[in-house]
């Protein structure tokens, strides 16, 4: 009887250790940006999507699990000390989307962070973004179309220049403030994306 309690105990013990663990894996904050303001190249928002850019990527669920597949062409203009955005979507079940962002520079904060704000015709509200160094955070609320529905779901991405002329993003999905999938997404543009081939926005 009193093992037998004891294991009991025991097992609660574990199990609610474990609840605990995935529950702060879930809704864990992403990092402070700030403690990459040393890191090169400093990115710069309009700078980097200024005209033409084309990038690849996927979605996984919080399992790890590949949904989709998607190409992205971007067309930037910078007029008036404002960015526009058009960017056109196809993925590989031959959907295709368009989204056409407006984002403004707001200039520093007291931190020294380069502060910025867009707006969408599918976004709630207005997307903020602060960049340290290299990275650009870009937050959002985002409403989806899925399965017949719409869904409104949180953004949280995180967009890493690597050099001139490419930039990798993570984007983490989540809905009432747990996560529910990711985005890996490459951004070429420039010399790198002259050598790409033609993309294709018409047919997977």
């Amino acid at each position: 009887m009193f093992f037998s309690g004891l294991l009991t105990r025991i097992y609660l013990v574990i199990t609610t250790m474990f609840l605990i663990g995935v529950i702060a894996v879930w809704f864990v904050p992403r990092g402070d940006i700030s403690a990459n303001a040393d890191r090169l190249p400093a990115f710069d928002l309009f700078s980097f999507f200024d005209r033409k850019t084309v990038a690849y990527g996927i979605f996984e669920d919080r399992f790890g699990n590949l949904k989709r597949q998607f190409r992205v062409q971007i067309d930037g203009q910078i007029d008036a000390g404002r960015l526009t955005l058009d960017e056109r979507f196809i993925y590989d079940d031959g959907e295709t989307a368009q989204r056409i962002w407006t984002i403004d520079n707001l200039g520093p904060d007291g931190s020294g962070l380069i502060l910025y704000q867009g707006r969408a015709e599918d976004i709630v509200g207005k997307a903020k973004g602060q960049v340290a160094g290299n990275v650009l955070s870009w937050s959002y609320d985002i409403v989806l179309s899925m399965s017949g529905q719409q869904l409104q779901v949180r953004f949280d991405d995180f967009i890493y220049q690597l050099d001139q002329d490419i930039a990798i993003n993570r984007a983490f999905v989540s809905k009432w403030g747990v996560e529910i999938g990711s985005v890996t997404l490459v951004f070429l543009r420039g010399q790198t994306a002259a050598q790409m081939p033609e993309m294709n926005l018409a047919k997977w």
